[in-house]
This record gives structure tokens, C-alpha cells and sequence, in this order.
């Protein structure tokens, strides 16, 4: 169990404690059952190493744009670096649990009244963990003018100005990634989801 801790220290995808809760509510009661904790590391070694091999990916497709003179990456192209609160292998169903998570032991304590931002994380948090994901266009609008509030007011010396103010408003930021990763998930799977419908009408025999 310590190992199993140690690893989480080095990558916990969604933070320590739910990272934690994600992979005892996959592998079962990891804490006193040796079968499932194997079980567990194997999720959370897995996992990683999806992330490595997209990372490497990233790595390759620079490389060679860099050769045919794009030294910058496009603004539309993902890059894994960036892509905090993603649990490779399965994104929505981590984001969903670790903001569940929160929403009991964490959320309350950063919903400070008369902070209009607050509130729209609040919406957006209750919003996507009821629909099990997804958001509507003006949700998902809503998410994103939090974040950027939310990074305006991560400005160089609040640290110094207000600790308890910045510990807040990175951990609210925190809270709103995770619902961006479970909406885009979500609307990534329906959009496969969909693709094989189509697959499925037009090409019978190419449907999976």
C-alpha cells in the first residue's frame, strides 16, 4: 500500500486523494485485498503509460513539423503537456469521480458568497456531474469564461499579496478543468459513438 502511494505521488492525473478513491472504486478494496491492489497498479501503470506513448507521439509530430518550418504549434493542436485532470485510458469516467470527490469534501469550502465566478463553477459542476458529462453549448461557454477568470486572477505576486486567495483560486481552476475534461470526453464519445452509427448504415460490413 505505501508503494501503491509512492507511485500515486508521481502521477496522480486527477489529484492524490481521488486519484486514490478512483482506482479503489475500479480495482476494489485495494487496502486490504492483495489481488486488488495488483489490480490497481496495473490501472494506474497503464494509464501512464498511455500517457507516455502520446507524449512521445507529440514529441514526433514537433519534431517533424520543426523539419518543414513550423517552429510554433498550431493553437488547434493538443498538446498532452497541457492536458491536466486527463486520466488516459478513461477521461470522463476520472473527471466525474474526482469532481464528485471534491463536491463533498472540497467544493463547499470554495464557494466564497458574492463571488460571481464561484457560482459559475458551482452551476457548471452540478450541471455536468447530473447529465454524467456533457454540457450544452452555453454551459461549456459558461466553464470556459470561469477559467479565464480565473487565470486573470492568477496574477504574478498573489502568492505573496494573499496565500488563502490563491490557494483558492488555483484549486477553483482546478474544479473547472475537470469539468472541461468530462465535457469534452463526453462530446468526444458521442462523436465516435456517432461515426459508428454511420459506419454501421452505410458500410454494414466495416461496422465493429
Amino acid at each position: 500500500m505505501s508503494a501503491l502511494r509512492s507511485c500515486v505521488q508521481l502521477y496522480r492525473p486527477i489529484g492524490f486523494q481521488a486519484t486514490l478513491s478512483f482506482l479503489e472504486q475500479l480495482a476494489g478494496p485495494f487496502r486490504r485485498e492483495e489481488a486488488a491492489l495488483l489490480h490497481a497498479l496495473d490501472i494506474l501503470s497503464m494509464s501512464k503509460d498511455q500517457r507516455r506513448t502520446d507524449f512521445r507521439r507529440y514529441a514526433a509530430t514537433r519534431r517533424a513539423a520543426k523539419r518543414r518550418g513550423h517552429r510554433s504549434p498550431h493553437p488547434d493542436d493538443q498538446n498532452p503537456h497541457q492536458l491536466h485532470g486527463h486520466w488516459y485510458g478513461a477521461p470522463r469516467e476520472a473527471a466525474l469521480h474526482a469532481l464528485r470527490f471534491r463536491q463533498i469534501d472540497q467544493l463547499p469550502a470554495l464557494l466564497a458568497p458574492f463571488d460571481p465566478v464561484a457560482k459559475q463553477v458551482d452551476v457548471c459542476v452540478k450541471a455536468c456531474v447530473a447529465a454524467d458529462g456533457p454540457l450544452t453549448p452555453a454551459q461549456r461557454q459558461l466553464v470556459a469564461t470561469a477559467v479565464e477568470s480565473l487565470r486573470a486572477r492568477l496574477r504574478p505576486g498573489l502568492w505573496q499579496d494573499d496565500p488563502v486567495a490563491h490557494s483558492r483560486t488555483r484549486d477553483l481552476q482546478w474544479v473547472a478543468r475537470l469539468v472541461e475534461v468530462a465535457a469534452d470526453a463526453a462530446a468526444a464519445e458521442a462523436s465516435c459513438a456517432a461515426e459508428q452509427d454511420l459506419r454501421s448504415v452505410f458500410a454494414p460490413g466495416l461496422a465493429p
